[in-house]
């Protein structure tokens, strides 16, 4: 009977792990679009590896437009009350900005690197699953105002959209640009929130997506055929892709004598440590791997966002 009991109780508790683990919420962070920005003038020059690209210049936007604080104040209200867990932009900025030795691009000793924008800079600081992208208008009809919106949820690690929302609230003529917006928005929400939760439960049981690149410095002179106890450099890459995504779930795209392209990788959410997993911390391990006999290969780890990495063998 006593065994019985121990068994039911450790069934039980079990079964609520389980179920907290359902219900864990993806965490978010809310941005202006792009769109809203180049609107209202907070645009900036980026030097993409030499080519020069227009992007937001959120801190300018959030310094000078109280609407926008008030406006991301609100949405941030509204999906804190239904239990999504956000990560306030404004608060990343300034985590962002005190990170001075961040520079806007990461090079090895020969000079091949990897640019990121401040997007992709600024995901890395929230770590936030899903990007809530928000844009929105005030219409003016006479004395009455209303506000026309669209949200976007966007992959933080793929860029995929895998939500969207737009609606236009009713005229008023008296209420806030807060007060429209939560009016126009909150008919649309829990519908939003609802795919939102439905993407983030699929990752939950099928890992989250990233794309990996494995290459070798031109100083090097191995290469990915070499063998290593009768096996080949890329099989044994294979081999531990395969043993460490969720499910064996990745496609290997490309590979020849001096690189493999792996996408669709699918990593677990979460490490050992319960600590959010993302490109850069799934590939570690590889890169301890091939450090360690009898590879004994140094190599270089970079990363676009949360989503790309890029494992660069034969130097630091």
């Amino acid at each position: 009977m006593k065994r019985l009991l121990l068994s039911t109780l450790s069934i039980l508790f079990f079964a609520a792990n389980l179920c907290l683990a359902q219900a864990k919420k993806p965490t978010i962070m809310v941005v202006p679009s792009d769109v809203w920005c180049n609107k209202n003038g907070y645009m900036i020059d980026f030097d993409n590896q030499g080519t020069k690209v227009s992007v937001p210049d959120y801190k300018r936007a959030f310094q000078e437009n109280a609407d926008l604080v008030l406006v991301i104040s609100k949405i941030n209200g509204l999906m804190a009350d239904r239990g999504f867990p956000l990560k306030n932009m404004e608060s990343c900025i300034k985590t962002l900005e005190a990170e001075s030795a961040e520079n806007a691009m990461t090079s090895s000793k020969g000079g091949a690197g990897i640019a990121e924008s401040p997007i992709d800079k600024l995901k890395k600081v929230a770590k936030s699953d899903i990007i809530m992208q928000l844009t929105w208008t005030v219409n003016e009809t006479g004395p009455k105002k209303s506000v026309s919106f669209v949200l976007q949820g966007i992959d933080a690690y793929t860029d995929k959209q895998i939500a969207e929302a737009g609606g236009t609230g009713a005229p008023s003529f008296t209420a806030e640009l807060p007060t429209l917006l939560e009016e126009a928005v909150v008919a649309h929400l829990d519908k939003f929130n609802a795919s939102l939760q439905a993407y983030f439960d699929d990752m939950f049981a099928n890992g989250r997506e990233i794309l990996v690149r494995i290459k070798k410095f031109d100083s090097w002179d191995g290469s990915f055929e070499k063998e290593y106890g009768g096996k080949e450099l890329n099989a044994v890459i294979e081999d531990w892709m395969r043993s460490n995504t969720v499910k064996s779930s990745y496609s290997l795209s490309d590979a020849t004598e001096n690189m493999m392209l792996f996408e669709q990788v699918r990593i677990p959410l979460f490490d050992a440590n319960n600590n959010a997993m993302d490109a850069r911390s799934f590939l570690r391990g590889l890169q301890k791997l091939l450090n360690a006999p009898p590879y004994n290969i140094p190599s270089k780890l970079t990363i676009k966002g949360l989503g790309q990495a890029v494992l660069i063998l034969g130097d630091k």
